[in-house]
């Protein structure tokens, strides 16, 4: 993935090596968060005012990794913000872009504490996308996803969320998911990752063509779509899979809606919401 010497998003806020997790929680109770995955098949959307983690439970991550990690990130954050400022300016508004928040371990958030165990997330409430680079390693060790693009898709997901808050789908599915029952709440979460999977991929479609990817990349966002399949993660977790918990979609799903909007780059062709 060419990322090295390319331009940087301004619109970054660097809390790494600050504690932002003492005192008391500031979070919304029921503001819900969105994650990149259910991570290790536990299903985290939900919570708010989290247990805070110890740098000591982190994925060990080096110097020269984390410095480009952080500016593989930022770089990734100034493309999503080409890519849905175009897609904005084409329908007569502007686009407002998300701010990424890089943290180490844990960190306050509008929606709650925010722990690097629950992998990268969107808070609506504040409008960031919030990231510790350990996430990397915990992909690769973990995960079984590893490679630039991979992070990149991570990145370019949770930004697909924000465009869903900007668009109103977001405010919408929480109020929905408020008026069902579990087996039903779960379904529409599922529908709105995908659609974030979809984003990520009119990202990556971007990316194709200004020749930012390379030969390569595609197959290792595709493996990270993959990699945090429901079933993939719940079958990793407790060795078998219950589909009607579900938040986040199947491995086949993730993938299927990566590759539409890669394939399209039309925001057209991301409603999962009328899709069976």
């Amino acid at each position: 993935m060419r990322w090295q010497g390319r331009r940087q998003s301004t619109n970054v806020e660097d809390r790494r090596g600050k504690s932002r997790i003492g005192g008391k929680s500031t979070g919304i109770l029921g503001i819900i968060i969105v994650l990149v995955g259910a991570y290790y098949g536990v299903d985290l959307s939900g919570i708010t005012g989290a247990p805070t983690v110890s740098p000591a439970q982190q994925t060990p991550i080096d110097s020269q990794l984390e410095a480009q990690l952080n500016e593989l990130s930022r770089v990734v954050l100034a493309d999503t913000e080409t890519v849905w400022g175009n897609y904005f300016a084409q329908h007569g508004s502007q686009y407002t872009p998300a701010t990424l928040t890089l943290y180490t371990a844990g960190t306050q958030t509008a929606c709650g504490t925010g722990q690097a165990a629950m992998g990268p997330f969107y808070c609506p409430a504040d409008r960031k996308v919030y990231l510790d680079l350990s996430f990397y390693e915990d992909m690769r060790q973990k995960l079984g996803a590893s490679g630039d693009a991979a992070f990149a898709y991570v990145i370019a997901h949770e930004v697909g969320h924000h465009v869903q808050n900007l668009l109103g789908i977001l405010p919408q599915v929480h109020q929905a998911q408020r008026e069902v029952n579990q087996t039903q709440a779960n379904a529409l979460s599922v529908k709105l990752e995908l659609q974030a999977d979809c984003f990520a991929g009119i990202w990556a479609h971007y990316a194709v063509n200004q020749n930012i990817l390379e030969t390569g990349d595609i197959e290792e966002a595709v493996r990270a779509a993959e990699a945090v399949g429901d079933d993939h993660l719940q079958q990793q977790a407790q060795g078998y899979v219950v589909p009607d918990s579900f938040t986040h979609g199947s491995s086949e799903q993730r993938m299927t809606w990566f590759r539409r909007g890669l394939n399209s780059g039309d925001v057209n062709q991301c409603n999962t919401f009328a899709a069976n």
